[in-house]
């Protein structure tokens, strides 16, 4: 068997450590040697801050009562000796819950308030609102503390039918997804919005995210809970009880919010949890066994997922075994397969995504800065020509050899004014497609759909009006893939006549792809289309929640429009860098031609001594990128040892 999730996940927090030092350590190679211009630190800082900053989000969702919470206990919190998520009999967590780790905030428990709902702001906006949360300390150093104030997540206050349904809990035209009145006609709603738990775990520290879903009412009551923290999961984890099987509310959680889009069932595991409610003493072990793998096979065909991806397990005995370390009794919950499917799963996808940034990132980073280090080869080859012309020659020609660079130098001086004609329409440009995917351009966009979802009654033609929406969100696209094309091609041409004009090397880098958020796009598209189908028409019918659903998708799609803006300007940044590094190349180079032409005016040995400064400095390039491709090749090899270190268990020093 591999190394356990938690394992896996401390060998990928140890190699991202290491490859933030070994980005470190370049940059303050690059910034010795004057080899950082500006794409090269843009580079290095997206890769660094990529690798740095990495989260890994783990999704838990199922319906009530399924063992979420105990699930999380036991996969990530047993080190406590004890239950750290609430995980009693009946319903525990009540609002969606997110663990991780930030070291600029002190552990605590936040909690957005249920009356938050009322105002149409999203969830993201009230992340930036710290004044209408409530703050509960945590002290990491007593478990039951913690433990006692994440009881909170669990709390609920009873409201009128009229309250809860501008709270988003009633529909009356879905009274099957309804809370169960009182006696005295009230309905419990949960106290809060949203939890943020803020906790040194060695493994939140690391980047982890864990985010602890409520059941299937409260789900579909918060857009942004669906549309966007759920779909940019790595991974989902889906639990089912071993009891009942798939239920039809669990069928309806699994088709509304985890199989919208087909591409990412792989990400999704099904834990089919409670097996230790099969363990009957009056059955066989035989006929335990083939009940649960009958059970499996059963839940793996109702939700279309292959049955590998379906882990029997008992999160209950799972957690009492690791308290107690009980080798065998841990065996039995079958908590070690699903840690290992996890560790595959998770951190096997996000290495590879994170090993391909790497390697593009690193391949880019070394052609940009190879670059710089020929234009200073090729100006010391021209020097050196150019002083050795002059062995054996008269004063005279010597001063007429620096009249020549002087001139050289007040021509070139001359050509800034026409790469500053070139710059400020590039800049125009660019500026262009900035505002074409900036949030004001969105938000016209999306207009035609927010009206139409805000229109009362019954939202006909929705869907239409939908694919409209995206067809133009996909035009906005490719105007900004034309428009890339465009800049190249024009920096193309003035490279070109700069190259032949001045001997520069300069070199237009190929054109951005957006491919790749064309199909971010269609994701999206596909994600969301549960939403406007006849099992949400009436969902629909309500404002808010059509306006929070505009809004949800509002955000997400910001994303996938600043991402691409910000490949562009990355681009834009390659492209204009190497002109900067080549003008100030050769402005040192004019300084230096003339400093020499003073030196052998002045001295005799002056002429042998540049020589000999020039051969040093050739033979300090070679040493330069050699070293560049040792720092570079580290980088490279550092996602071949950590995947390395999986096989065996071990990581580098």
């Amino acid at each position: 068997m591999g190394p356990s999730f938690n394992e896996q996940f401390d060998q990928h927090g140890a190699w991202r450590r290491e490859f933030a030092h070994q980005i470190h350590r370049l940059s303050e190679w690059m910034t010795d040697h004057e080899l950082m211009d500006a794409a090269v630190q843009e580079r290095l800082h997206r890769l660094e801050a990529q690798v740095r900053s990495d989260k890994v989000m783990v999704a838990f969702v199922a319906e009530f009562s399924r063992g979420k919470s105990e699930l999380i206990n036991a996969i990530f919190f047993a080190g406590y000796g004890r239950r750290i998520m609430p995980a009693s009999a009946g319903r525990t967590t009540m609002c969606p819950t997110e663990l991780g780790y930030d070291a600029s905030v002190a552990p605590s428990l936040r909690l957005l308030p249920i009356e938050t709902r009322l105002q149409l702001r999203g969830l993201a906006e009230w992340r930036v609102k710290p004044d209408r949360w409530i703050e509960i300390p945590l002290d990491v150093h007593n478990a039951d503390q913690i433990a006692k104030a994440l009881e909170k997540v669990a709390e609920v206050r009873k409201v009128t039918r009229d309250s809860a349904r501008a709270l988003g809990f009633w529909h009356d035209e879905l009274p099957d997804e309804n809370p169960v009145p009182d006696a005295d006609g009230l309905v419990e709603v949960p106290m809060w919005r949203h939890a943020i738990i803020n906790i040194p775990h060695p493994l939140l520290k690391q980047g982890l995210v864990i985010l602890d879903t409520p059941g299937l009412n409260a789900v579909g009551a918060e857009p942004e809970l669906t549309v966007n923290l759920i779909p940019q999961a790595h991974a989902v984890v889906f639990i089912l009880s071993a009891d009942t099987g798939v239920t039809r509310s669990d069928l309806s959680i699994w088709r509304e919010h985890l199989a919208a889009s087909p591409d990412s069932l792989d990400a999704r595991l099904v834990v089919l949890n409670k097996i230790d409610t099969l363990w009957d003493t009056l059955n066989a072990p035989d006929e335990i066994l083939a009940q649960m793998n009958r059970q499996c096979r059963t839940s793996a065909d109702m939700l279309g997922v292959p049955l590998a991806q379906v882990v029997p397990v008992s999160a209950l005995k799972g957690l009492a075994a690791k308290i107690t370390c009980d080798d065998l009794l841990l065996e039995s919950s079958g908590l070690p397969l699903l840690e290992e499917a996890l560790a595959k799963g998770i951190m096997g996808r996000r290495q590879a995504i994170l090993r391909a940034a790497v390697a593009t990132g690193v391949a880019g980073l070394r052609a940009e800065t190879s670059r710089v280090i020929n234009i200073r080869r090729r100006d010391l080859d021209d020097q050196m020509a150019e002083l050795r012309s002059l062995r054996g020659k008269n004063a005279s020609v010597i001063e007429s050899m620096r009249h020549r660079v002087e001139q050289e130098q007040r021509e070139f001086d001359m050509s800034t004014a026409k790469i500053q004609a070139v710059r400020a329409v590039h800049l125009k440009l660019l500026r262009e497609v900035f505002h074409q995917l900036g949030a004001k351009s969105l938000k016209m966009e999306l207009a035609e759909l927010a009206q139409m979802l805000q229109q009362k009654g019954l939202k006909l033609g929705v869907r239409k009006i939908y694919a409209k929406t995206f067809d133009s969100l996909r035009g906005t696209l490719d105007r900004a893939q034309a428009a890339g094309i465009e800049i190249q091609a024009m920096l193309g041409g003035t490279f070109r006549q700069l190259n032949a004009e001045f001997g520069f090397s300069l070199q237009v880098p190929p054109p951005p792809q957006l491919e790749q958020f064309v199909q971010e796009l269609a994701q999206i598209e596909q994600s969301h289309l549960q939403y406007l189908g006849v099992g949400n028409a009436l969902k629909l019918v309500q404002p808010e929640f059509a306006e929070r659903l505009v809004r949800a998708l509002a955000m997400r799609l910001r994303t996938v429009y600043e991402s691409a803006a910000n490949d562009l300007e990355l681009w834009s940044k390659s492209a204009t860098a190497q002109l900067d590094a080549q003008l100030r190349e050769r402005r040192r180079s004019f300084a230096r031609r003339i400093e020499a032409v003073d030196r052998i005016q002045h001295a005799a040995t002056g002429l042998v001594e540049r020589i000999s400064e020039i051969e040093a400095g050739e033979e300090e390039l070679v040493q330069l990128e050699r070293r560049l491709t040792e720092l570079t090749a580290q980088l490279i090899a550092l996602p071949a040892l950590a995947e390395a270190a999986e096989d065996t268990g071990l990581m580098p020093a």
